[in-house]
């Protein structure tokens, strides 16, 4: 047992040391003086997000980029609450300026068991640029959004973008907790970025060609499983084309989004992520998944086996000393890079909070079904 969890251990750090140093070789992209080129469609899902689509709809209209170089699709995927009527009404009340973005509402074309698909491949069918950028209803853009990828799309030779994505910083340990666990995520994304090994990624903030999406044929062979459009199109977009797809690593172009507002959201949301990981094709998103779970699991398991007598509780204390500091160096890099360093008012709580919400989580994918959007959903 001894040698199993030094083992785990080992594999753990070096992992997130990888991701460290990875996340460093992510050069930061900054905005220079370009003149806009690229055209967009901006494409947004949505189902009863009456509470939020003002938000987003407003910060659309302030982004700074060209409206002659972009459109906006939002498909509604059969809300029964007052979403349909906030668009209209954002719509008429701005159809008399001249900077009006262009806004075209359509209705999702049911096909598969994945609601999300099935809205995103609906809008691309009527899209009229080729770069196709995806974006959540509960979501708020910076201004200079669409600017960061056009200069980066002109730069690079990018078929497929990454980009950054957070949580609205919020005064409760609910909210410090969601957050430091998105920027583990987002650290581990860029990180393995910088490793030549991408396998994370948020349809909140992803980009790529139109004509990309039709040659790799969208979601086909993944569009039974409920969740998973951002990660499977990118395994798919990587496989065909390993040297096109990107990290755009810039303030400018990072993503708000709104964290869950209680633990059952939380946990439902996280069941939903967990419950395609088996699904994956990627050995080394499989492995860091299967490192990061038996290395939690060992920390909530070996001090009962130290307890029984069965294992040495020192050796359970320098595991946790070494996860304790690997946790911080790649958090703290995130954190530097999302300038939201108060987060860690929380860190040592949540250290020892997430080991036992994680397996819970895990547990619970392999067996249960899970709600989102009022809609059940099997694994």
């Amino acid at each position: 047992m001894v040698i199993i969890s030094i083992c785990i251990a080992i594999l753990y750090l070096i992992l997130i040391l990888a991701f460290a140093f990875g996340f460093d070789k992510v050069t930061e992209f900054f905005l220079s003086d370009t003149t806009a080129k690229t055209t967009f469609s901006i494409v947004v899902p949505f189902r009863n997000e009456s509470e939020n689509l003002l938000r987003l709809l407003q910060s659309l209209q302030a982004l700074k980029y060209p409206k002659h170089l972009l459109e906006v699709i939002l498909v509604d995927d059969d809300s029964n609450d007052n979403s349909i009527k906030i668009i209209e009404t954002f719509i008429a009340d701005n159809a008399t300026k001249n900077t009006q973005t262009h806004i075209s509402l359509l209705k999702n074309i049911r096909t598969s068991n994945s609601p999300k698909k099935d809205a995103i491949t609906t809008a691309i069918q009527y899209a009229k640029h080729e770069w196709i950028i995806t974006t959540d209803a509960d979501c708020v853009l910076p201004e200079f959004w669409l600017d960061s990828f056009d200069a980066y799309i002109q730069h690079t030779n990018a078929v497929c973008i990454v980009a950054p994505v957070t949580y609205l910083e919020e005064n409760t340990f609910l909210g410090r907790f969601q957050l430091l666990d998105m920027l583990s995520l987002q650290g581990a994304t860029i990180g393995s970025f910088g490793i030549h090994n991408p396998f994370l990624c948020n349809g909140a903030n992803f980009a790529y060609t139109a004509s990309v999406f039709q040659e790799v044929d969208g979601y086909k062979g993944n569009n039974h499983i409920s969740s998973g459009d951002d990660i499977f199109l990118l395994e798919k977009i990587t496989k065909t084309y390993p040297k096109n797809v990107h990290y755009l690593k810039c303030e400018k172009a990072i993503v708000t989004t709104k964290p869950q507002t209680t633990w059952q959201e939380l946990i439902q949301q996280r069941i939903r992520w967990a419950a395609k990981t088996s699904t994956y094709n990627n050995w080394f998103g499989k492995l860091v998944g299967i490192t990061v779970f038996l290395m939690n699991l060992s920390i909530i398991l070996l001090p009962i086996l130290s307890f029984l007598g069965i294992f040495n509780i020192k050796i359970w204390v320098y595991l946790l000393v070494i996860k304790l500091n690997i946790d911080f160096l790649l958090l703290y890099k995130t954190s530097a890079f999302f300038n939201q360093r108060r987060a860690f008012i929380s860190f040592l709580t949540s250290f020892f909070v997430y080991p036992f919400f994680s397996v819970y989580v895990a547990f619970l994918s392999l067996f249960k079904s899970y709600t989102w959007k009022g809609r059940s959903f099997k694994r």
